[in-house]
């Protein structure tokens, strides 16, 4: 791997863990606030929210913009976020805001590795970065936990910050100095050889720009199904994060910190997934993976049946791996198929604009649902029914694009297996 690599690695890994630190210093903010459950459900689709709005721009200004610089932009909204929560607005409002710096940072992030790195090293790039965002999931929430927890928060309130007076604030005032970190690596992030593309078109021309490149990559025989797959698995891992918390809590009794633990347990496993695929998997196979999204699924439901902490980690981590192993080989076939289309950024942007928009959906049907007093072990199954039922669809999509379109699909895998080599 390159050295840049490395550095972007960094980046990532510290704005990921701050990232997933606040998320569950808000949960434990809307609570202690005493504000009604689906608030803190709607946390999910609200972090979403701008991705799905300023997706037609954020990929255009990716691929305009040396991309290092795009996250260091993006880093300092999330701090502008943070300050927001910290001093008085919504914690909803805030946290969309840190979405909203997200938003911005994904099409740089991502879109870097594809002028960095030559197809080849494609599937393990993406193994590495994924294995390294999952870890920062899995300290960021064990972080958050323990912040918002009364040894580290007695602490923190300690010092005396002014205008900090309860756990969870002091909790995110720490939280500023991850994204300043963060924001240091973005600065030494290498400018690549690829030309920048200018915007050059007015908003309009840059919605029919994304809509253009939307409709490209979903007409794509490859391009559809990974874009479906990895859509779906980001929809679900999106909302798993909330899920479990609550689950904990009607399951096992668990509180916010001892929750938290388990949502680090089921990253664990995605962890460990990625990794094996990236060894293991290549890109001209990656559609072979399809089947383990309904199982996924399926195991979401099994949830329900599980009482004991003892068997709950050790079933929450295979839930996480066969996610991992999922998404890694499809998430780098989309990357291929959309660098071969588009420019990196804007493919990301409609990777993004798709994924997020399932988080979206996914979300506001759990907060739905929770809002209308329907019980945690209720919601849990019909969120994997229709998982298990989708992904089951995008299967039968794709068998019938192999009995319909045979030259194309080889045509398309030819290239992928000479780009590889």
């Amino acid at each position: 791997m390159k050295k840049g690599f490395y550095t972007i690695m960094s980046a990532q890994f510290f704005s990921s863990l701050a990232d997933n630190a606040l998320f569950v210093a808000a949960v434990e903010l809307l609570r202690t606030s005493g504000e009604p459950e689906w608030q803190r459900a709607a946390l999910v689709p609200m972090f979403a929210l701008f991705y799905v709005i300023l997706a037609p721009f954020v990929g255009a200004f990716a691929d305009a913009v040396p991309k290092g610089k795009v996250m260091f932009y993006s880093n300092s909204i999330k701090v502008v976020g943070c300050l927001m929560m910290l001093f008085g607005s919504h914690p909803l409002m805030a946290y969309a805001i840190v979405g909203l710096g997200a938003a911005a940072y994904s099409p740089a992030k991502y879109g870097i590795l594809t002028e960095l790195l030559p197809p080849s090293q494609l599937v393990k790039a993406n193994g590495w970065i994924e294995g390294l965002t999952i870890a920062s999931i899995i300290l960021g929430v064990l972080l958050g936990g323990q912040l918002v927890g009364p040894h580290a928060s007695a602490w923190l309130l300690s010092l005396g910050l002014p205008g900090i007076h309860s756990a969870p604030q002091a909790a995110i005032a720490s939280l500023v100095g991850l994204y300043v970190i963060a924001a240091l690596f973005n600065l030494r992030i290498p400018r690549t050889d690829a030309p920048l593309q200018p915007v050059g078109l007015g908003p309009l021309g840059l919605v029919r720009d994304f809509a253009n490149c939307n409709s490209r990559l979903w007409q794509d025989k490859l391009g559809q199904i990974s874009l479906a797959t990895t859509t779906l698995f980001w929809g679900v891992s999106g909302n798993l994060r909330y899920i479990v918390l609550a689950w904990a809590a009607a399951a096992l009794g668990y509180g916010t910190t001892q929750a938290s633990s388990l949502v680090g347990v089921v990253a664990i496993g995605t962890a460990v997934g990625a990794v094996v695929a990236s060894m293991y998997m290549r890109l001209e196979r990656a559609t072979a993976v399809i089947p383990l999204g309904i199982a996924m699924g399926l195991l979401v439901i099994l949830m329900n049946v599980i009482s004991n902490v003892w068997v709950a980690a050790p079933f929450l981590i295979v839930l996480g791996g066969i996610g991992g192993f999922l998404v890694v080989p499809m998430n780098a076939l989309l990357q291929h198929r959309g660098h071969n289309l588009m420019g990196a950024g804007r493919s990301i942007a409609v990777q993004n604009f798709n994924e997020q928009a399932c988080i979206l959906g996914l979300g506001a049907l759990y907060t739905g649902m929770t809002k209308f007093g329907m019980s945690a072990f209720g919601a849990i199954t019909i969120f994997g029914i229709v998982v298990a039922g989708t992904m089951w669809l995008i299967k039968r999509w794709h068998h019938n694009n192999c009995l319909r379109h045979p030259e194309e699909l080889e045509r398309l895998l030819k290239l992928a297996r000479s780009d590889c080599h």
